[in-house]
């Protein structure tokens, strides 16, 4: 039933922006996620009693109560989830000898070490010890890289939070066209580059992330050639390969926020 109402609330832009603008301003303050869960402390309580009577231990002052788990089909965030697989299958099948990521998620970062060399980049480094892997502290908008030096190149959610000052970075209405001329930068003639970063009605939304139209991700990259599009609808469903001019996100249907995947090659030698 929940599924069903939600599904039918994110197919209302207007009733879907406002539930959004809600939970985001409020919900920080008041904990709704937590006060929504209050009702099932009475099952904590009961599951607690009925593991005591079969004999378990557990004492008061070790409660962990996980309130949010108890659910009919697992949860998952369906861009971060698309995304990793789409993208890991798209490198390994390149084949590259190293390659280079941006700020991307350190999970799925992690992921690539196992096909490739990988050094990844972010103004917040990441220090573990893993093999096929080395961190080095860089931003986006000024890469520590020569010119067209680099034939593997992926960032993958990240773009479209450049400027807004949510992870330490600099204000700068620009950032994100900015972040996309330095990745044009270090792209090497022929490379590939591996984006993703949400699209739909173009917005910003202060200062999580900015929404683009698919022209806007165009051209935020020109002088490269598109090899491909996949994109995550709002309802969470991935479509692989389709055609820019395909895509009806942000035209009055609801689907106003979903994820595009872009593979980009590099600029030909001049």
């Amino acid at each position: 039933m929940w599924e069903q109402v939600r599904n039918w609330v994110k197919s209302q832009p207007n009733i879907h922006r406002a539930a959004l603008w809600l939970l985001r301003m409020f919900g920080v303050f008041a904990g709704l996620r937590d006060i929504a869960a209050l009702w099932r402390y009475p099952f904590f309580v009961r599951d607690w009693l009925r593991f005591r009577r079969l004999g378990g231990r557990a004492a008061v002052l070790d409660f962990y109560p996980c309130l949010h788990d108890r659910t009919a089909t697992t949860g998952v965030d369906s861009h971060y989830f698309h995304q990793a697989i789409w993208g890991f299958k798209r490198i390994q099948s390149n084949l590259p000898e190293s390659h280079v990521d941006v700020g991307s998620d350190v999970r799925w970062v992690g992921m690539l070490t196992c096909v490739t060399r990988v050094c990844f980049i972010d103004i917040r480094p990441l220090s573990i010890q893993l093999d096929n892997y080395e961190s080095k502290e860089g931003s986006i908008v000024a890469l520590p890289f020569p010119d067209r030096s680099l034939s593997s190149v992926s960032s993958l959610h990240v773009i479209e939070h450049i400027g807004l000052g949510r992870y330490g970075d600099p204000i700068d209405p620009e950032g994100s066209a900015k972040a996309g001329a330095e990745l044009m930068r270090v792209l090497a003639p022929g490379g590939r580059l591996y984006i993703s970063m949400p699209i739909g009605n173009a917005r910003v939304q202060f200062n999580g992330q900015r929404v683009f139209s698919v022209a806007d991700v165009l051209a935020l990259f020109p002088g490269l050639g598109l090899v491909e599009l996949s994109i995550v609808d709002t309802l969470g469903k991935f479509h692989a390969s389709v055609s820019p001019e395909a895509i009806r996100l942000g035209q009055g249907q609801g689907l106003d926020y979903g994820l595009g995947m872009f593979i980009f090659s590099g600029p030909n030698k001049i």
